[in-house]
């Protein structure tokens, strides 16, 4: 592992959040050879430090580094991959997504194979220090040490370590045959998406730390999934928590913990946009890299969007904000129940809706840690994305779901450990349509009026017009032009979900 290695600020992601499809696409999705354009895109315009290069839940392209090089030879011949801009794998979790399970082992015997493209490349271009392409991997839905130490050993002593082996008796060794594999390790970033796993995330890594010499460890913070699964509130509570955690961890162990904070662009699933970048950055100090989605790059202008990243990235990290435990906590475990009360009863109107929002990114389907969870029994919800548009599309904002039970008490502790809390909540009531309440019951109506009493907002007219149109189709089915103004009212509001 290097040690003095440059660790992003900046990475870029192919979360489908964004409505505005850019220049280099063609159709209304992403694809494949899209994807590959992003990338460079995203490195040479964007100015993003970090590429996430998604190997879960769609068709995996192997060769996204022999892509690159090839046809954007120039570029990456003065900006090393592995050095300058980095190519990090998101693979599945064998644990959770079972049908997944090879890709993970396809994907890691990819590597090798990337560090000898990369070699030939810059070799041919003077330069052959051995600097390794893809040298991370990020493992989603991380619930145990053991499921990173399987990641990383399985790469160790089988996918390298194969190559000190003989075919058979009195053979060559692989090596001798086929050539040398390297990198000879690959770094393992969990990544923590559960809110029982995130409180426990210190105490994972420093398990998985134990028998091993690495000068740092990145840690990968979801903030989407944990909103989905027990509301806004509870999961930036629990974020900040185990941000408070990974820092003491730090100190006790002397190995930096460079944590990967994952925001979106709405509230509910994080609030950072390019007019957002200040909020972010004192609310999550100790954040190290933050992730940069689909909306964030593509529904506003460049130069906004270039001028927010080099904002980020110039950016000094500084050390967590204190947070009470024990109060936060308490706080989280009464709105996890206040919320996922109206969410059962939400579901089936939420599932309904969803269908009708664009994909924008070609994806296998696959399921989202809501169907795992034992607390929520029978009920199956779209993946984030999605589950946000569709309740947006409504003018029932999700933010505004769960909060009413907070108390004054409550309040003013956010005011000191949430500064833009009130703020998130404030912008999105002002997408909030009061026609939902043809749509909803009496008592769920009742508990969003309450939290809408607490916010000052002013309703965004044009978005409550094409929101309105939306309710009334559903109450008249007629779906025609459900999926056009679900994407009118995103234009509105630079996100789809």
């Amino acid at each position: 592992m290097n040690n003095t290695r440059k660790i992003p600020r900046t990475m870029s992601t192919q979360h489908p959040d964004n409505v505005t499809m850019p220049f280099f696409t063609e159709g209304t999705s992403f694809n494949g050879e899209d994807e590959i354009k992003e990338a460079f895109y995203v490195f040479s315009h964007l100015r993003c430090d970090e590429q996430m290069w998604d190997c879960e839940g769609k068709e995996v392209d192997e060769f996204v580094i022999k892509k690159l090089l090839t046809r954007y030879d120039n570029y990456f011949k003065d900006h090393r991959i592995g050095k300058e801009v980095f190519i990090t794998l998101r693979v599945p979790n064998p644990v959770v997504e079972k049908s997944e399970a090879k890709i993970l082992l396809e994907t890691l015997e990819s590597a090798p194979r990337s560090y000898d493209t990369a070699s030939l490349f810059y070799e041919s271009n003077n330069d052959a220090n051995p600097i390794p392409p893809i040298f991370e991997v990020i493992l989603p839905m991380t619930t145990s040490a053991a499921s990173l130490n399987r990641v990383y050993y399985y790469y160790r002593d089988f996918v390298v370590g194969k190559q000190h082996k003989k075919c058979f008796e009195n053979d060559i060794t692989i090596k001798e045959w086929i050539g040398a594999f390297q990198p000879e390790t690959l770094e393992v970033i969990p990544l923590f998406e559960d809110i029982p796993y995130m409180l426990s995330a210190d105490a994972m890594v420093q398990s998985y730390l134990t028998d091993k010499q690495l000068p740092y460890q990145r840690v990968f913070i979801g903030r989407s999934d944990p909103a989905l699964n027990y509301g806004l509130l509870p999961a930036v509570l629990v974020v900040k928590i185990a941000l408070q955690r990974l820092h003491h961890l730090q100190e006790k162990i002397k190995i930096p913990i460079y944590p990967i904070l994952g925001l979106g662009g709405n509230p509910f699933r994080g609030n950072l946009t390019p007019l957002s970048v200040d909020e972010c950055l004192s609310e999550y100090p100790s954040v190290q890299t933050f992730t940069i989605q689909s909306a964030f790059k593509y529904d506003y202008d460049e130069d906004i969007v270039r001028n927010a990243i080099e904002k980020i990235n110039n950016h000094p990290r500084r050390q967590p904000t204190v947070i009470d435990e024990e109060i936060a906590l308490d706080i989280v475990e009464r709105l996890t129940s206040a919320y996922r009360e109206q969410i059962k009863e939400l579901a089936p109107l939420i599932n309904g809706i969803a269908r009708f929002v664009p994909r924008r990114r070609m994806r296998k389907l696959h399921i989202g840690l809501f169907g795992y969870s034992r607390n929520v029994e029978g009920i199956t919800l779209p993946r984030v994305i999605s589950f946000c548009a569709s309740l947006y599309s409504i003018g029932l904002p999700p933010e505004l779901l769960g909060l009413h039970c907070l108390t004054e008490k409550d309040v003013a502790f956010l005011k000191t450990a949430c500064p833009s809390f009130l703020d998130d909540v404030s912008l999105a009531a002002s997408y909030y349509n009061r026609d939902v309440t043809k749509l909803i019951s009496p008592k769920i109506a009742d508990n969003v009026a309450r939290v809408l009493d607490m916010v000052k907002h002013t309703e965004n007219i044009l978005h409550s017009e094409y929101t309105a149109q939306i309710i009334r189709d559903i109450i008249s089915k007629k779906e025609d032009t459900i999926t056009e103004n679900i994407i009118v009212a995103g234009k509105v509001r630079r996100f789809l979900g």
